[in-house]
């Protein structure tokens, strides 16, 4: 059976779930969220998803949000990407980290930064955003020193999780040739059989609005 995610391509966190589908080479579609024409807020998504959010993975009468928890249905159904042994402890800590630390920020701040009115965009949080955003750069820099991946020997879904919005094109603090061991492991996920880039992996796109 084929699964299905709502997604869209501006959405990093939607970007994280259909990487590992992809990834992971199971059958899947993306079904388009119109998140800016407020898709999401309506009584038919919500329905889906009381939560109001993409991404959301439908497996057949099955439907799972939050791109950490998708991310580990895909383990669990394929066995790929959950680190080994005790690993996992550490794979399950750098998705929180992430969630928290890293795309948390990161997709605020490129919301904030390109999707808002010009002069909607509040200077003050940004400048403060930003701030949080290069302490979380430095801590994923130091971690990757000598690493080609976050844990372990192989791709895992720390990976996935942390990269999730640092392929984007728009500006929001991250300039990848600041950080040569962020920037060499980019090119290892890239280097993945099947990686796609975010708006190759999902529809939707800031060129469909122009």
């Amino acid at each position: 059976m084929t699964l299905k995610l709502h997604c869209f391509g501006e959405s990093g966190n939607s970007y994280k779930a259909a990487l590992a589908l992809e990834l992971s080479e199971l059958d899947w579609d993306p079904v388009f969220v119109d998140f800016f024409g407020g898709a999401s807020r309506s009584e038919a998504f919500r329905a889906l998803n009381p939560m109001g959010e993409a991404p959301l993975l439908v497996d057949g009468d099955r439907k799972i949000s939050q791109s950490g928890v998708i991310q580990q249905y895909i383990s669990d159904k394929t066995g790929k990407f959950n680190g080994e042994g005790d690993e996992r402890y550490e794979v399950l800590r750098w998705v929180l980290w992430d969630n928290h630390k890293l795309s948390s920020m990161c997709g605020m701040t490129r919301f904030l930064m390109n999707f808002l009115p010009e002069d909607k965009r509040p200077a003050e949080v940004i400048a403060f955003n930003l701030g949080r955003l290069k302490g979380a750069y430095t801590v994923l820099e130091a971690h990757l020193e000598g690493r080609d991946w976050i844990v372990g020997n192989a791709p895992t879904n720390a990976d996935i999780s942390c990269c999730g919005y640092l392929y984007y094109p728009e500006p929001f603090g991250f300039d990848r040739t600041e950080w040569p061991n962020i920037d060499r492991w980019l090119s290892n996920i890239s280097s993945l059989p099947g990686w796609k880039a975010p708006y190759d992996l999902m529809p939707g796109s800031p060129a469909d609005r122009a």
